[in-house]
Parts: C-alpha cells; sequence; structure tokens
C-alpha cells in the first residue's frame, strides 16, 4: 500500500531565486514517479507540494501534476479508479476555472478517464511493455506548461509504458488538429501506435496538458538520460503563473 506523503511543501533546498509558486503533485496507490515530478518542479524553482489522493484539499497550489506510475494497479482501465478519487473532484473543479493540470502517462490517462481531455488510453499495439529514450516534436509551444519551446522544437525525454496508445474518433482527431491541440507528437517510429502519432494533448484553454513521456525524467544532466530536455514543462508553468 502506498504510504501518505506529508500535504506540507517538500523542501530539498536548491537554486536560489526561487519562486513562491506552488505546484501540486497527486500520489494514488500505485503512482510511481510522483517523488520524481516533486523533485522536476524544485529543479525547475518552484516549491513542491504532496498531494493525496484522498484528500480534496489541495493546499493552496497553484498548479497540480498528475504524476506517472500505475495508480490502483490500472485496474479495469488505466487511470479509471483514479479519476474517482476524492482529490479529482477538486482537480476537475479547478481544472475547469483555469487552474494548470499537467499529466504525465498515467497522469493523462487519468485527464481523459476525467474527460479534461478528448480520446482514451488504449493498450500498446504491439502488447508489450516498452522503456526507451523518445524523440518528440513540440507542436504546440503556447499551452500553460510548452511556452519555454518552440513550435517544431525536437526533444527528447524517457517513455515507458503499457497502455500508451491514444485513440479518439475522426471527429475528435480532425477537431484537435484544427485548433492546434496536438501539443507533442512522436519521431522516428511510433512507438505504441497512437493514431496520427500523438504523444500528448491540451485543452482548448490551454492550461490542461496530457502527455505519454515523461519529462520529470529528462531535468538534469547527472540523473535519468542525461539531458534536460523535459525541464521547460516546469519552467514553463512557473513562467506562466508569475507573469499571471
Amino acid at each position: 500500500m502506498t504510504s501518505r506523503p506529508s500535504p506540507t511543501t517538500t523542501r530539498e533546498g536548491g537554486p536560489s531565486g526561487r519562486s513562491n509558486t506552488r505546484i501540486g503533485v497527486v500520489t494514488f496507490p500505485g503512482t510511481l514517479d510522483d517523488k520524481d515530478s516533486l523533485r522536476a518542479v524544485r529543479l525547475a524553482g518552484a516549491e513542491p507540494v504532496s498531494l493525496w489522493h484522498r484528500d480534496k484539499d489541495l493546499h493552496q497550489v497553484d498548479a497540480v501534476i498528475l504524476a506517472g506510475g500505475f495508480s490502483y494497479g490500472d485496474y479495469l482501465r488505466a487511470g479509471a479508479i483514479s479519476r474517482f478519487s476524492p482529490v479529482m473532484e477538486t482537480v476537475i473543479e479547478q481544472a475547469k476555472a483555469g487552474m494548470p493540470v499537467l499529466g504525465i502517462c498515467n497522469g493523462f490517462q487519468v485527464l481523459t478517464e476525467a474527460h479534461l481531455l478528448p480520446g482514451a488510453m488504449l493498450r500498446n499495439d504491439h502488447l508489450h511493455f516498452i522503456c526507451r529514450d523518445q524523440k518528440l516534436r513540440v507542436e504546440n509551444a503556447e499551452t500553460a506548461w510548452t511556452s519555454d519551446y518552440s513550435a517544431g522544437q525536437e526533444i527528447s525525454v524517457p517513455l515507458k509504458n503499457m497502455d500508451g496508445r491514444y485513440v479518439a474518433d475522426e471527429r475528435v482527431l480532425d477537431e484537435l488538429e484544427a485548433e492546434g491541440r496536438v501539443a507533442f507528437r512522436y519521431l522516428d517510429k511510433n512507438p505504441n501506435g497512437s493514431l496520427r502519432d500523438i504523444a500528448g494533448i491540451t485543452n482548448a484553454a490551454g492550461n490542461v496538458v496530457g502527455l505519454m513521456p515523461h519529462p520529470e525524467h529528462a531535468v538534469e544532466p547527472l540523473t535519468g538520460t542525461g539531458r534536460t530536455d523535459g525541464l521547460g514543462f516546469f519552467t514553463s508553468i512557473i513562467k506562466k503563473l508569475v507573469n499571471a
């Protein structure tokens, strides 16, 4: 059983010039990458705050990250049970009111189950778990989580999933394309059969973003991939909130 983290701010030191921005990271039973996301937030210069799935209180955070893992063991469907956790009532309400929310891997699955993002995530077309560094193209650099990138920029971050195939009907896919809501697209070989090579999408307002790859694993040169291509997610949201 996943133990309950402290709801207080996680302070581990870090770079000077830290903003007062508070970014919460939700832990569900089976979440694996909450600590990595908290660390990424801290390295970017904000205050990371642990949020527990059974607590409706977001502890005055300015943005929320739904981290990767296998919440509730991915029973029924990946993210299907987490969508009904008490914390998600508040996350859904606040997201619809404009709070920035980022869903990474399992977090993306939760966002589709909560209907904060359209479409669904299915089992990879090759029916195998995949774990590798993945090249992406940034398609939309105007969301709350992508403004430190440029449209067309190519980045590389880790990818690790079993249920990573993004699907939606043709109407939804055409709408996403027409409105510029495809945030990231897979480059080179499509790793999981996602339609139109979609790796991540955004809602119409640009405050909710979901993607399958893991930017939190590519934020410092000495660990993970040895690249920092994922750090832009976390610096983007800090700048967005500071300048709001």
